[in-house]
């Protein structure tokens, strides 16, 4: 038996634009991200602190310890 010999697929997007798509995305790579003030790893960028995930969620965490705890102690 012999194999169906391979159509190549026509491209979708045209290649211009793909080329554009990957600079684009390679810039965005290539910036300096920001370290955690905490622990001095890097960050998302997310919100006006710079914090890495995993100090954010503490410090979410604590907070809610806290507001837990208040009512308890008036």
């Amino acid at each position: 038996m012999r194999r169906k010999p391979q159509i190549k697929p026509e491209p979708v997007v045209a290649a211009e634009v793909l080329e554009a798509a990957k600079r684009s995305v390679s810039a965005d790579r290539l910036k300096k991200a920001a370290k955690c003030s905490v622990c001095g790893d890097d960050t998302s960028g997310i919100g006006a602190e710079p914090l890495c995930w995993v100090c954010r969620r503490l410090k979410i965490s604590a907070w809610k310890d806290i507001e837990q705890q208040l009512p308890v102690q008036e």
